[in-house]
């Protein structure tokens, strides 16, 4: 073995257990006791404080670059994801320019991010109206699936598609089994309770009404059952939008979700009016949103949970007119979401095999990536090593993210990354980035 890790803790086969890890040439070659004998170069025994986890996954991250690499970039954000325990990221095809809306556009994508990365990095594809004939090329070009919007994405270059559109895009999708990932907010509903700005927040909540999610989770549900087609819910926010994803899921719906740490933690009744770094769409709730949320993810409704990082600079958050109708929406969050979930799970009693399991094995899952996600023989030896008694304060000047915005500043957490491996090596924020740039199996 290149190297064993004696772990008194590690989260092997969704549960917790001592055990020793081997690894040969990056990969995994055997999980065994705690106390095997392994011929090995180097052994590392964790700190009877520290659990070994699988390197984290995140699906859904918006990088930015080309285009607006002043709001983040490749470089900072897999820094960031590594400083969080995140090992793979996969980069939304929306906010850069040019948006990822055919192969010629994701060979941008690749070329900037070529050479920049410190974890591992693929590619979403998109679907507009007018490219439903670049969602094949996406597929065989490498792109692990396409994300649509259903209403006003924020920018002009990604429009959303109609509901014609999106039966168009599921039923081509549904002729190679691809995956369309969708922002669902019906646009009508959106459109009746138009927000004026301002300050007050719960105006801004009260304008993206839990109905507009379950009216256009309904609508995917239904289009997916008719095309026979995949598709998955990202951000889920409501227990609305979660009684559309679970009643589509009974009726046999090729249905997935997901939820993000805000939505898992943060409360609309706790938000002051004027704190737009905690802006978002769909936006955060009260408490009992919140709790079914937890309920779903429980019950196995809502499948992962997974960043949304969506950053902008400090001057699109208009932090000092504080008008939740002229800033940007989006919550920077991927360094830290593994410790915010955490410490909400503990409370809830909610162990951290499953926490794990939720923002590892699972996103995994969904982007098809078999050999990562869990500690087990074959798969890569890229693994989070976490404390999760130790408590901490976010310092945002202590963050990788390329603007330092988060609603999570002065918040104090349980749980910190102690060191994240890729490929059997620790990971050094400073070295060279050697990431890996991926393609759909």
């Amino acid at each position: 073995m290149d190297v064993v890790l004696r772990a008194t803790r590690a989260v092997v086969g969704g549960v917790e257990r001592p055990a020793s890890v081997g690894v040969r040439a990056g990969r995994i070659v055997g999980v065994e006791a705690f106390e095997h004998s392994w011929e090995s170069d180097r052994e590392v025994v964790l700190g009877q404080d520290e659990v070994l986890l699988p390197g984290l996954v995140d699906t859904h991250v918006h990088v930015n670059e080309p285009g607006r690499t002043e709001w983040e970039g490749f470089a900072s954000a897999t820094r960031a994801a590594a400083a969080g325990g995140i090992t793979t990221i996969l980069d939304m095809p929306l906010n850069s320019i040019p948006a990822t809306l055919d192969p010629a556009a994701l060979a941008v994508k690749r070329s900037a991010a070529q050479g920049r990365c410190t974890v591992d990095v693929g590619f979403w594809g998109g679907a507009v109206p007018g490219n439903v004939d670049q969602l094949e090329p996406l597929h065989h070009a490498g792109a692990f699936g396409v994300k649509c919007f259903l209403l006003d994405s924020g920018v002009e270059e990604f429009p959303p598609l109609d509901a014609a559109g999106l039966r168009g895009a599921l039923a081509e999708l549904a002729r190679f089994d691809g995956l369309l990932l969708v922002h669902a907010e019906d646009p009508e509903q959106i459109g009746a309770h138009e927000h004026g700005g301002g300050r007050r927040y719960f105006d801004f909540v009260a304008s993206r009404p839990p109905s507009a999610e379950a009216a256009a989770v309904r609508t995917v549900a239904e289009a997916v059952s008719r095309a026979g087609a995949r598709a998955h819910v990202v951000h889920l926010s409501s227990a609305a939008g979660l009684a559309e994803v679970k009643a589509a899921k009974e009726a046999g719906a090729r249905l997935t979700a997901e939820t993000c740490p805000h939505y898992l933690t943060l409360d609309a009744d706790r938000v002051p009016d004027g704190a737009t770094s905690f802006k978002c769409c769909p936006p955060v709730r009260d408490r009992a949103e919140q709790d079914a949320l937890w309920r779903g993810l429980l019950d196995g409704t809502i499948d992962c949970v997974v960043s949304d990082h969506s950053p902008c600079t400090a001057e699109l958050k208009r932090l000092e007119e504080g008008d939740f109708g002229a800033a940007w929406g989006g919550i920077a969050s991927l360094q830290i979401g593994l410790p915010v979930v955490w410490t909400a799970a503990r409370e809830r009693g909610v162990p951290l095999a499953t926490v794990v399991s939720w923002m590892s094995s699972a996103p995994a899952d969904l982007a098809a990536l078999s050999d990562r996600g869990r500690i087990a023989p074959g798969n890569v030896a890229d693994f989070a090593v976490f404390a999760p008694e130790e408590e901490w304060v976010v310092d945002p000047g202590t963050l990788q993210h390329r603007n330092k915005v988060t609603p999570y500043a002065g918040r104090r957490l349980t749980g910190a990354v102690r060191s994240t491996w890729r490929r059997g090596a620790v990971l050094d924020l400073d070295a060279a980035p050697a990431g890996a740039l991926l393609a759909r199996p």
